[in-house]
C-alpha cells in the first residue's frame, strides 16, 4: 500500500517538475517537453465575415424558434 502511494506521488510531483501538469492544452513533444503550435496563426476577422457570422447565428435562431413554435402548436390539440 505504501509503496504504491509513494510510487504514485513520484510520477505526480516528476510530471509538475517537467511542467506537464493535467491542465496543460499544449502538446506533448517525443522528449516530454511541450511545444508550441507553430502552424497555427491568428488572423483578425474583417466587418463581412463577422456579418456573415452574425447571419448564419441569427437564421440558426430563427429556424430553433420555428421549430419549437411548431412543436408547441402540434402540443395544443391533445
Amino acid at each position: 500500500m505504501k509503496i504504491t502511494t509513494l510510487a504514485l506521488a513520484a510520477t505526480v510531483l516528476g510530471s509538475l517538475a517537467l511542467g506537464a501538469g493535467a491542465a496543460s492544452a499544449a502538446p506533448m513533444g517525443p522528449n516530454g517537453m511541450q511545444v508550441a503550435p507553430s502552424g497555427v496563426t491568428q488572423v483578425r476577422m474583417d466587418r463581412s465575415e463577422r456579418m456573415m457570422m452574425k447571419k448564419r447565428m441569427m437564421r440558426k435562431q430563427m429556424m430553433k424558434r420555428r421549430m419549437m413554435k411548431k412543436r408547441m402548436m402540434m402540443n395544443r390539440g391533445m
